[in-house]
């Protein structure tokens, strides 16, 4: 039996200055010095015991962060429990949104534990409408670091919901959208880029992350994501026209091919040179040779063909 399964916590805790009033400072001094007399499934045990009766913001952020790096399955049920805050009372002077940083840090612990039965957890604080939106953003984010398909549904609600009040979080459950990479998502993302009604043109950002997650899910080439990806070439945000080109150059047809090759003449320089490298993608050094040949492309575009061509010369020698 390990050694961790007599000791006495409470001891532990009462020399550590556990849950008191003592400066978080000098708490976080002793238990570092833990380190240097405990093995490190003692002190995952010692930690997770910690974290249920421990009150003091910083000290709480110390015991997550260090857990996170142990990243043991042991500490689930305390990170679950403090992100929840169940059975945590905290101290008279203490309200709950003074613990919103730990409960930020708990949840990206969670999610790199990699245990999918936290799903339901991450959830449920997402789909909180009276939760902080901090806590909800780090658990869509924590949604698509665990990669459980259980949760696209809900991110895909998320994402469409136009009554949601942080723009924020539809971007975070976006993105999450493209690291889980279900393809069922495809749909949803496509109906935010068709959004006709005015909104989106203050969102720009989060078309960026929608058209990102697109070309990371690499759907069926439909009609209605090629015109979606089309119209997206005409945004005002350079990285969404960016990302459009990039979705777009999957598609290796002459017809995507021909809207990459009207971005050549973009007003931004990173349009451009993303333009640049998504033809040579699809075409090879022909068309870099074309581009420097062909009046009318910036100097830009022609000396990014350049630097390719030279840097393939030197690879094949």
């Amino acid at each position: 039996m390990p050694d961790y399964q007599t000791m006495d916590f409470n001891i532990i805790a009462s020399d550590c200055l556990i849950a008191t009033n003592t400066d978080s400072k000098r708490v976080i001094d002793l238990l570092e010095a833990l380190k240097e007399k405990y093995t490190d499934i003692e002190l995952i045990a010692i930690f997770n015991y910690f974290l249920k009766i421990e009150y003091n913001s910083d000290v709480l952020c110390w015991l997550v962060r260090t857990l996170d790096k142990y990243r043991d399955s042991s500490s689930l049920e305390p990170l679950t429990e403090l992100l929840l805050m169940k059975d945590h009372t905290p101290s008279a002077d203490y309200d709950r949104e003074y613990y919103t940083n730990v409960r930020v840090l708990c949840a990206k612990a969670i999610s790199n534990l990699k245990d999918h039965s936290s799903v339901h957890v991450l959830m449920h604080c997402l789909n909180d409408k009276n939760e902080n939106y901090k806590i909800r953003l780090s658990c869509a984010d924590a949604l698509g670091r665990l990669g459980d398909k259980y949760a696209v549904t809900t991110l895909m609600d998320v994402v469409s919901d136009e009554e949601e009040k942080s723009v924020y979080i539809r971007e975070s459950a976006a993105v999450a959208l493209g690291l889980i990479g279900d393809i069922r998502a495809v749909d949803s993302l496509v109906g935010i880029l068709e959004t006709k009604n005015g909104i989106m043109d203050k969102f720009t950002y989060l078309k960026e992350k929608v058209v990102e997650a697109i070309c990371k899910l690499n759907p069926n080439k439909t009609d209605r994501v090629f015109k979606a990806l089309k119209n997206s070439l005409s945004d005002e945000n350079p990285q969404v026209r960016i990302n459009a080109i990039e979705a777009l150059m999957d598609y290796e047809t002459d017809e995507a091919a021909e809207l990459i090759k009207n971005m050549l003449k973009d007003e931004d320089d990173e349009v451009q040179r993303n333009a640049v490298i998504a033809l040579y993608n699809m075409q090879g050094e022909n068309i870099l040779k074309e581009i420097i040949s062909t009046n009318g492309y910036s100097n830009l575009c022609k000396e990014e063909a350049r630097t390719i061509l030279e840097e393939e010369s030197e690879d094949g020698e």
